[in-house]
């Protein structure tokens, strides 16, 4: 009986090694990261579990991090290290970050607001973080070669403008594929369900109507009256002559003004010039727009001007709207005087 005590005594020492050992382990496992503010962390391609240990060691982001392997051997469902960019949070603890770098990449949005351009688009890609930036150097007039559409394609109007969810790496083009299907779908849509006796006969002429509705009115509720009075010049055999398109007309000459001689410069998108819709969207037009050119109100209006409070004032004839537009004069006028 004396014999079997010393390895009773070992037996009970290592067990209870091995219990404060587990325990160590539990309690490790439940500690918080060290971060006062959201990290976005970076697996490298190829980083195992050494790799892991030795940035988080670097990062200074666990305490005891000689712990690690040992977590992972107990519990082999934190084990698995994937590569990849994740959004790590404060409160969260060592497990929640094994758990995480097992394949919950971090989700970054990119948001492309309504009547925005190709041009404004591009710019927007350019800026965001974590993308793989595959479009440098493309302008809006090579972009859809780049896109796998004919070279010579004009994609402006063609991208549906909403926030987009990436995670890192995700190439520039590949955002801007799926929004021209959200938009080539969105469009379809539309399209089947439109208003009988529409001006125009195709989804692109659309397309373009809603574009120029999109860059008239910011009021919601104005769109589809918008949408009446161009549609109404159109079947009245009118000139659009609307500012925004001869404004995408100048391009970069657009200095934030347009004066009489801009009016009278011809370019395929000066409505004061040329009859009919110009020969492609202006900008980006976003659902309630597309609506209200697939679904116009029922007006007799001709023309609108706006009424200096974010709206527009709409009138059925020349000498109305010439009143209307002398109002708005007077009302401007009044204001810049009381600001001195």
């Amino acid at each position: 009986m004396k014999k079997k005590r010393p390895l009773i005594m070992l037996s009970l020492v290592l067990l209870a090694l091995a219990v404060g050992c587990l325990l160590r382990l539990k309690h490790f496992a439940a500690e918080p990261l060290l971060l006062k503010q959201e990290t976005i962390f970076t697996l490298p391609a190829g980083t195992g579990r050494d790799g892991l240990e030795n940035l988080l060691r670097q990062r200074q982001l666990v305490r005891h991090v000689g712990w690690l392997p040992w977590l992972m051997e107990l519990e082999p469902k934190l084990a698995p290290v994937k590569a990849g960019t994740y959004r790590l949070k404060p409160g969260m603890t060592v497990r929640d970050l094994l758990l995480l770098v097992s394949g919950k990449e971090a989700q970054f949005a990119i948001r492309f607001i309504e009547g925005s351009t190709v041009k404004e688009w591009l710019a927007v890609l350019a800026r965001a973080p974590y993308l793989k930036h595959d479009l440098q150097g493309v302008t809006p007039q090579t972009l859809g070669a780049k896109l796998g559409a004919p070279a010579d394609s004009v994609l402006e109007g063609q991208f549906y403008p909403d926030t987009y969810l990436y995670t890192a790496n995700t190439p520039d083009s590949a955002i801007l594929k799926r929004a021209r299907q959200r938009m080539e779908t969105t469009l379809a849509e539309i399209w089947q369900g439109r208003a009988e006796g529409l001006p125009y006969k195709t989804t692109p002429s659309l397309l373009t109507m809603a574009s120029i509705v999109e860059k008239e009115t910011g009021v919601k509720e104005e769109r589809a009256r918008v949408a009446s009075v161009f549609i109404n010049r159109l079947r009245g055999g009118m000139k659009l002559q609307t500012d925004p398109t001869v404004i995408y007309g100048m391009g970069d000459d657009y200095r934030g003004t347009i004066t009489r001689q801009d009016l009278t410069t011809p370019t395929p998108y000066n409505t004061y010039i040329i009859s009919g819709l110009p020969p492609t969207p202006i900008a980006m037009p976003g659902q309630a727009s597309l609506e209200a050119a697939a679904h116009p109100e029922k007006s007799a209006y001709l023309y609108f001007v706006a009424d200096g409070h974010g709206g527009h004032v709409f009138t059925t004839n020349l000498a109305s709207h010439n009143q209307a537009v002398q109002q708005y004069r007077q009302r401007q006028n009044a204001k810049e005087n009381y600001e001195q």
